[in-house]
């Protein structure tokens, strides 16, 4: 940023300053954070009424700090000390509106202070907003420095997956075979979405433990089916693709069991739950900044997956992106953008963005190979003179394998505040896959995720 000041003796009535700014939900949550002000009127969340409709006003102050942030940077600028300033507030502001502040020297007073006509109208309709006066020390010191720096602020808010549930939630609860429940993160995430109206879970495992984890969390689960099985976990598991097969159970949740336990059964050629395609999982992430959802697969089946492999994991990770609404542009990731005949998942993606593009990939573009740099970044992308529609703009990341793809979405949790939705995808119903780490949005959003997609394969 080049900021210049205009000293006390270079101010001469009449000469003005503007800033447009829009006023985003973002600020409407830093402004709530800095100040303290938490009123649900002014939080993009919040619904003060209860019309289902959040307000999204501007807290007056913020509109006012809009005058302050000319006055500092630009008219009269650095160095400027404000003194007083009257606000009369006409009308409001909401997120998504363009504003327009103006300041506008009125006079020079003694002791070195200038005073200021302040006014804030709406960018389109020129309504105004907030008029009034301001007074301040003008500075006696030139300022004229390029590149003043003010560090980024990062807003941790998950308005993608609050968009997910608000999509899931009308679509009726889905029947949820949850593979032993039996500590209070399992069962706990399973009753949450329950509560929402995303599944209708059938609890499965040994009865006891699943009765004193809901006492523990005292919680109580009698309105739920229970099913005791009292021996191995991988018992539970069978049962419950016995469950889908009988279309008892439209989802798979797994519990407190380990993965290979889980998925073993579904993987049975006659008993199993196998359609065809192999399975592969989707991490769905919410990555705070990012304009969509951003998809990581796979990252958690899968351990070196063959060109074959990942053919399925492009088509299972794109029919999901379309069953939650998203418009899938997929980025095969390497550690370069060209083609090195020594980096086989370069090959690799060459050769899955060269079947989408006949047709053997089917519902999205693909292109590979792309560093992690120019699939998500425009501006690198052009850099390197990659143009096309993915490239920097990539929504669906396919990993060289499983260890690269479990480290980017671990970043992405814990560098990044990211959080993530688990799902195996390939299966004859969805499989929600949590973590016991995982946070209850992350829960959730599993949980909506799998609805949506159990919702998008009934519409076929």
């Amino acid at each position: 940023m080049h900021l210049v000041n205009r000293t006390f003796d270079e101010l001469e009535p009449g000469q003005t300053a503007e800033l447009r700014r829009l006023v985003t939900p973002d600020d409407l949550y830093i402004y709530a954070a800095s100040s303290g002000n938490c009123n649900p009127v002014h939080l993009p969340n919040g619904d003060l009424d209860g019309d289902g409709t959040p307000e999204q006003t501007a807290p007056g102050m913020f509109l006012g700090s809009l005058i302050s942030a000319i006055l500092g940077t630009s008219l009269p600028g650095p160095g400027t000390v404000y003194r007083r300033q009257v606000l009369d507030f006409h009308h409001l502001a909401r997120a998504g509106d363009e504003v327009v502040c103006r300041v506008e020297v009125l006079k020079k007073l003694p002791a070195g202070r200038i005073l200021l006509r302040t006014e804030i109208r709406h960018a389109e309709s020129g309504e105004l907003l907030v008029s009034g006066e301001a007074e301040v020390e003008a500075p006696t010191f030139k300022f004229d420095r390029e590149g003043v720096e003010v560090p980024g602020l990062l807003v941790q808010s998950h308005r993608h997956f609050e968009a997910l549930l608000a999509r899931a939630k009308p679509l009726p609860a889905i029947p949820t075979a949850v593979v032993v429940p039996d500590e209070p993160n399992s069962l706990g995430g399973a009753i949450l979405a329950a509560r929402e109206g995303l599944i209708e879970p059938i609890l499965i495992g040994k009865a006891a433990a699943i009765r004193k984890a809901a006492s523990e969390m005292n919680e109580d689960i009698s309105a739920y089916e229970l099913i005791d099985v009292p021996g191995r976990d991988i018992e539970a598991a069978i049962l419950a693709c016995q469950l889908v097969h009988q279309g008892r159970a439209a989802a798979v949740m797994k519990g407190h069991l380990h993965t290979d336990d889980l998925l073993k059964p579904m993987l049975d050629k006659a008993a199993g739950l196998r359609v065809g395609r192999r399975f592969t999982h989707v991490f769905v992430m919410d990555v705070p900044g990012q304009p969509e959802p951003v998809m990581v697969t796979d990252a958690a089946i899968n351990i070196a997956p063959d060109l074959a492999t990942k053919v399925d994991i492009c088509q299972n990770a794109i029919d999901l992106a379309l069953s939650i609404g998203m418009e899938p542009r997929v980025g095969v990731l390497s550690a370069v953008e060209t083609v090195n005949p020594a980096i086989q998942s370069s090959i690799d993606a060459a050769l899955l963005s060269k079947m989408a593009d006949r047709g053997q990939i089917k519902g999205a573009p693909v292109e590979g190979p792309l560093a992690m740099d120019n699939a998500v970044d425009l501006a690198a992308a052009r850099t390197k003179g990659l143009s096309g529609s993915v490239a920097g703009r990539a929504n669906i990341l396919v990993v060289p394998g499983l260890d690269s793809g479990n480290m980017l979405a671990k970043q992405l949790t814990f560098i990044s505040h990211a959080e993530s939705a688990g799902l195996v995808l390939g299966a004859k119903v969805p499989v929600i896959l949590n973590s016991r780490s995982d946070s209850a949005m992350s829960r959730l959003a599993s949980c909506a995720v799998a609805a949506l997609s159990h919702a998008s394969k009934g519409d076929e």
